[in-house]
């Protein structure tokens, strides 16, 4: 049975320029930094130093993911910013929201209070937008209270 979640994608335009991103402005760790085979696709996957088991692949769209006329669609839909890649958890999230600013990181939304946390949005250096999230205290959402709204 699946026991987890291992490695996602995040498409980029231009690997090295989201290696820099990914390690120098949001701190995570390079864990894989390799071509496959002869003439292949570079395989680079970073992670946050605290959680080994889980890696982004920094992938640019094309072959052998995908065939040409995919890959421009997926180039175009990262270029204008509509793909979210996900969720990326802080226990400081004033804290880390400055940080991240200093280093350059362009946000959207600055932190706000949720059902669920105080949230943030940051593009990366290819357009992607992530949710960056401090959970809330009591790790819930308390649903009866947000439907009763």
């Amino acid at each position: 049975m699946i026991k987890g979640l291992a490695i996602t994608t995040v498409w980029v335009l231009d690997q090295d320029r989201a290696k820099e991103f990914y390690t120098e402005k949001l701190g995570l760790e390079v864990r894989t930094d390799m071509t496959m085979g002869e003439g292949g696709a570079r395989w680079l996957t970073v992670g946050a130093p605290d959680q080994p088991d889980v890696e982004l692949t920094l992938m640019v769209p094309g072959p052998p993911a995908m065939d040409p006329e995919s890959a421009e669609m997926m180039r175009k839909l990262v270029v204008k910013g509509a793909l979210g890649a996900g969720v990326l958890v802080t226990d400081d999230i004033h804290g880390d929201y400055e940080k991240l600013k200093e280093r350059g990181v362009e946000f959207l939304q600055e932190p706000k209070e949720r059902p669920y946390g105080t949230e943030a949005l940051f593009r990366d250096d290819s357009g992607n937008w992530f949710s960056f999230t401090q959970r809330r205290a009591d790790g819930g959402l308390d649903l009866e209270q947000e439907w009763a709204r």
